[in-house]
C-alpha cells in the first residue's frame, strides 16, 4: 500500500507538500499540485481515514509520546507526566503513556488503535518524522518543542535561543570574557533535537566581539541519548579540555538541561568551586530542583508547557488545525542573577 512518502518521492516533494494538497491548508503552486495529484493517481494512494473515524466515537483520553530507551530514568520525563496529567485532567480527559523508541511508528500504533483523541509528543527533532505521521492520518497532535516547520502542528516550548543569548549576554555584562557552553549529549545534537541545536545557536548568536565562547557536547553514554553518572570521568576529561588552565582559562560554565547535576559533579572532581572558582550557570532547570538552587538559571516551565500543551491538543480535536498552526514560545526567566559573579579583580 502506497504512503504519502512514496508519493512524496514519486513527485519530488516533502511529505509535508503533499498533505497541504490533499488538505487544502496552504497555497501550493499548480505545478506542484498536479505532480502530486499525477503521483496519487499512479500509486493508488488513499489517506488513511481510520483514526478519523474512530475518533467519531470520543474516548476522551490524549496520548503522551515519550520516547525513551528501556532502563531510562531522566527526572524531566517524569515530571511532564505529572503535569501533562494533570492539565488533561482539569480538561476531562486521562492520559495514556506512549514510550516506544521507534517514534514515528509508535505514534503511529497511537493514532490507529483508537484508544486516544489526540497525541502530545515530546522529544522534539528539528525535523521530527512524527509530524508527517500525524498529518498523513489526519490525527490531532501538539507538540512541547519547537520544530524547524513551526506552521506545521500546534506546539509550545521554551525559548531556548532566547535563553541562550540570555545566559551569554548576562555574563559577558559581569565581566566574564571567555566561556564554555556545555550543551545536551552528543546523540541530541546528532538526533537534531531542537532544544540542543536552538539553544547552541542562540549562544553562538550573542557572542560579542571580544568574548571566547566555546560550544561544547556532553558526552554520551554507550547505549541512550542521556548521561549517565558512569559516563562522569569522560564530562569530567571534557570539562578539562575546555575550561583550560591558567590565565586564560574559561571563568563562566552555561550549562543547558538535561546535565547540570553532572556537570557540577564534574567541576568538584576538577577542583573547582561554583561560584568561588568558576560562575555557572544552568539552562533548563526544573523548578525545584535542590542541585542548581544555588546557581543562577533559566528554569524549564514546565506547569506552563504542560497546561498549554494540553490545551492546543484539546483544541484539535474539536476543530480543524488553522494554518499556520497556533503556538506559545516562552521567554526565559532569569533567576538568582545576584549571585552571578566577574571573575577574579572584577
Amino acid at each position: 500500500m502506497a504512503t504519502i512518502r512514496d508519493v512524496a518521492q514519486y513527485a519530488g516533494v516533502a511529505p509535508s507538500t503533499v498533505s497541504y494538497v490533499l488538505s487544502g491548508s496552504r497555497s501550493i503552486s499548480e505545478e506542484t499540485r498536479a505532480r502530486v495529484r499525477e503521483a496519487i493517481d499512479v500509486l493508488g494512494y488513499h489517506p488513511h481515514a481510520s483514526a478519523r473515524t474512530l475518533r467519531a466515537g470520543r474516548t476522551r483520553v490524549i496520548a503522551l509520546a515519550v520516547p525513551r530507551a528501556a532502563g531510562l530514568q531522566r527526572s524531566v520525563d517524569g515530571r511532564f507526566a505529572i503535569d501533562v496529567s494533570d492539565a488533561a485532567n482539569l480538561l476531562g480527559y486521562d492520559l495514556l503513556l506512549s514510550t516506544s523508541q521507534d517514534k514515528a511508528e509508535g505514534v503511529r500504533r497511537v493514532a490507529l488503535s483508537g484508544l486516544a483523541d489526540a497525541a502530545v509528543l515530546m522529544a522534539v527533532d528539528m525535523e521530527d518524522n512524527r509530524i508527517d505521521v500525524v498529518r498523513e492520518l489526519g490525527f490531532p497532535a501538539a507538540l512541547i518543542g519547537r520544530p524547524a516547520d513551526e506552521a506545521a502542528l500546534p506546539w509550545t516550548d521554551l525559548d531556548w535561543e532566547a535563553a541562550a543569548a540570555l545566559a551569554v549576554r548576562t555574563l559577558a555584562a559581569a565581566g566574564h570574557r571567555a566561556l564554555v557552553y556545555l550543551g545536551p549529549t552528543q546523540n541530541e545534537f546528532a538526533a537534531r533535537r531542537s532544544y540542543a541545536l536552538r539553544g547552541a545557536a542562540g549562544a553562538r548568536a550573542a557572542a560579542e566581539a571580544g568574548l571566547s565562547l566555546r560550544v561544547v557536547e556532553t558526552p554520551s553514554g554507550p547505549s541512550s541519548e542521556r548521561h549517565s553518572p558512569n559516563d562522569t570521568p569522560r564530562l569530567v576529561h571534557r570539562l578539562r579540555e575546555t575550561i583550560g588552565t591558567g590565565p586564560d582559562r574559561a571563568t563562566a560554565l552555561v550549562v543547558q538541561h538535561p546535565t547540570a547535576d553532572h556537570a557540577l559533579d564534574a567541576l568538584a572532581a576538577l577542583g573547582l568551586r561554583a561560584p568561588e572558582d568558576i560562575t555557572v550557570l544552568v539552562l533548563g532547570s526544573l523548578p525545584d530542583d535542590p542541585a542548581t538552587r544555588r546557581v543562577p538559571r533559566v528554569d524549564l516551565p514546565v506547569h506552563t508547557l504542560a497546561t498549554e500543551v494540553i490545551r492546543l491538543a484539546a483544541q484539535a480535536t474539536t476543530r480543524p488545525t488553522p494554518s499556520p498552526a497556533p503556538h506559545l514560545l516562552i521567554p526565559p526567566l532569569l533567576s538568582g542573577a545576584e549571585g552571578i559573579r566577574g571573575p577574579r579583580g572584577v
